[in-house]
C-alpha cells in the first residue's frame, strides 16, 4: 500500500465505511459485516486528482448571439467570474469513466468560457446526482487570456496586453468594492462578487516569458495564485525556486499538430520545447518545488497514463509522480484534510492495481470513489 502520507505498507488493510477511510494498517480487526476484497498481489494508491479540468461539466453554456462590442473594462467583456462549476455538473459525462480508468477519482473542475471563467469546484468523479459529486467549492478562479479571434476580439480587450490590463482593472475594482462594502452599501456587482469569493486565482504561464510576466503580475492581485501550463519552465527553475508559487503542469506535452502542413517547418524554440517539456516535472521535483499535474484536454485512460509515463521516462521519480497526482494537488487547494493520502478519516478514494501503476502492462483492478467501487475496463497490452 502506497499511503503517500508516510512509509509504504507492504502488508496492510484499508477499511472503508460510509464513504470514508475508517482505518488503515496491519492487523486491523475486520468487522463481521465487512465485504472483503482479497489484496494479495495488488497495490493500493490514493485516488489521483486532476489539478485543472473540465471533467464532469455539461456542454459549455455559450450564447449564440454575438456579444455586444466592448469599449472598455466597464463593459465587463468575457467575464463569467460568477458562474459556478458546481451548478454545471453532469454526472453522465462520458469522460468520467475514462478518467477513472486511468486511476483518477477527483478533479478540480472549472468552467470554460471567457477571460474570467468562473468559480471552480473539487468534484468526485462519480455520483447519481450533480450535488453528490461536489467535494468543495469554490476552490478558485481560472483566468485564460483570449485574443486574436472569437468573441474576445469584438472590441476591448483584443490583445494580450489588453487582457492583462483588463484583469488588473477588475482586481483594482474589487479592492475599491471591498473598501466600499466596509463603510457603506455599494451598488451590487455580480462580477466582483465572484472574484471576491475566489480563494485563489489560476494564471496561465506556458512559456518562459509568460512565467516571468505572471510572477511579476501576481502580487498586484492581492490573492493567492497558482500558475498552470509550465512547459517551458525548464528555462525558469531558479526563478521559480525563489517564489514557491504552486505549479500545475499540463500533461498535454507539446507535439507537432496532426493536421499540420508537412511543408511548415517548426522554429528551433518549438523543437526544443517538444523535447524538453517532459523533463520539467523531474526538474521541479529535483528543485524541491511543489507541483501537480492536470489533464489539459486528454480524456482517455491510455492517453493520461502515457502522458505521466513520459514524464517519468524523462527523469521524474515515481514517488514524485504519485505525489503530483495526489497529495500535492490536495494541498494546493486546501483540501489535504480530505484528499490525497490514505489516512483514517479521509474520503475513500482509492486506486487498486496489479503491478506498479506506471508500468505499461499494469492493470487497474478497482477504483473507489467515495467508497463506491468501479471496475475499469481492462486495456489490451501488446
Amino acid at each position: 500500500m502506497v499511503t503517500v502520507s508516510g512509509e509504504d505498507l507492504p502488508k496492510a488493510t484499508v477499511l472503508l465505511r460510509d464513504g470514508l477511510i475508517q482505518d488503515v494498517g496491519a492487523g486491523i480487526a475486520i468487522p463481521r459485516d465487512a465485504w472483503v476484497i482479497e489484496g494479495a498481489g495488488l497495490t493500493v494508491y490514493p485516488g489521483f486528482i486532476d489539478g485543472l479540468s473540465r471533467w464532469g461539466l455539461a456542454a459549455a453554456a455559450s450564447s449564440t448571439t454575438p456579444a455586444p462590442r466592448s469599449q472598455g473594462p466597464e463593459d465587463r467583456p468575457q467575464t463569467y467570474s460568477f458562474e459556478r462549476a458546481a451548478d454545471l455538473l453532469d454526472p453522465g459525462d462520458h469522460r468520467l469513466e475514462a478518467a477513472r480508468g486511468a486511476g483518477f477519482t477527483a478533479a478540480a473542475t472549472f468552467p470554460d468560457r471567457g477571460i474570467f471563467e468562473g468559480l471552480g469546484a473539487m468534484i468526485g468523479l462519480a455520483g447519481a446526482r450533480a450535488r453528490d459529486m461536489v467535494i468543495d467549492e469554490p476552490i478558485g478562479q481560472q483566468i485564460t487570456f483570449r485574443f486574436g479571434g472569437g468573441p474576445a476580439s469584438n472590441g476591448f480587450p483584443a490583445s494580450l496586453m489588453g487582457n492583462i490590463a483588463y484583469v488588473r482593472q477588475l482586481y483594482l475594482d474589487l479592492d475599491h468594492y471591498k473598501q466600499a462594502k466596509a463603510t457603506r452599501r455599494p451598488e451590487y456587482d455580480h462580477a466582483l462578487e465572484g472574484l471576491e469569493e475566489s480563494p485563489r486565482v489560476l494564471l496561465p504561464a506556458e512559456e518562459a516569458q509568460q512565467i516571468d510576466r505572471m510572477l511579476n503580475f501576481a502580487p498586484e492581485l492581492k490573492t493567492p495564485v497558482l500558475l498552470y501550463g509550465l512547459h517551458e519552465a525548464y528555462r525558469r527553475i531558479e526563478t521559480l525556486k525563489q517564489t514557491h508559487v504552486p505549479l500545475l503542469v499540463s500533461l498535454k506535452w507539446p507535439e507537432k499538430p496532426r493536421d499540420a502542413d508537412p511543408n511548415d517547418a517548426p522554429n528551433y524554440r518549438e523543437l526544443v520545447m517538444r523535447e524538453q517539456a517532459p523533463t520539467v516535472p523531474g526538474l521541479l521535483a529535483k528543485a524541491g518545488l511543489k507541483f501537480g499535474f492536470y489533464s489539459d484536454g486528454i480524456d482517455t485512460a491510455t492517453g493520461l497514463r502515457q502522458a505521466v509515463k513520459k514524464a517519468i521516462d524523462a527523469g521524474l521519480p515515481r514517488a514524485d509522480a504519485i505525489r503530483a497526482l495526489t497529495r500535492n494537488v490536495a494541498e494546493m487547494y486546501g483540501l489535504a484534510d480530505r484528499l490525497g493520502t490514505i489516512e483514517r478519516g479521509k474520503i475513500a478514494n482509492l486506486v487498486v492495481t496489479k503491478g506498479d501503476v506506471f508500468e505499461d502492462k499494469t492493470t487497474i483492478e478497482y477504483v473507489f470513489v467515495g467508497g463506491r467501487k468501479f471496475v475499469p475496463e481492462k486495456e489490451v497490452h501488446d
